[in-house]
């Protein structure tokens, strides 16, 4: 994705921003409505497609078996394990907040 020059703290703010109306929906239908108007057909599979293995990598699913449940590409399933690890703590609070249980290790 093309990235355009922003400095720090307008990107900070525009995601901020974001995260605030986001908060701001009530219920699902409200959710998906706003992110069918905010996002192209193609930036929704790429988000799900993510979504969808965080639950199987916490739950220590082999990458193999997740891209044949799934058909999301390992690479994919790569980047999502390393953002579970490394990335800013969205997947986790996400997971939390459902419920899934932890991977133990």
């Amino acid at each position: 994705m093309k990235r355009r020059s922003v400095d720090s703290d307008g990107q900070e703010g525009a995601i901020v921003g974001l995260a605030e109306a986001l908060l701001g929906l009530r219920g699902v239908d409200e959710v998906c409505a706003f992110l069918e108007d905010l996002c192209t057909p193609a930036e929704l599979e790429a988000m799900t497609d993510r979504w969808r293995v965080v639950p199987l990598l916490v739950e220590g699913v082999p990458y193999r078996e997740i891209h044949d449940r799934t058909q999301v590409s390992v690479t994919t399933i790569g980047r999502v394990a390393r953002t579970l690890e490394r990335g800013a703590g969205g997947y986790a609070a996400a997971i939390s907040s459902r419920h899934v249980p932890a991977r133990t290790e």
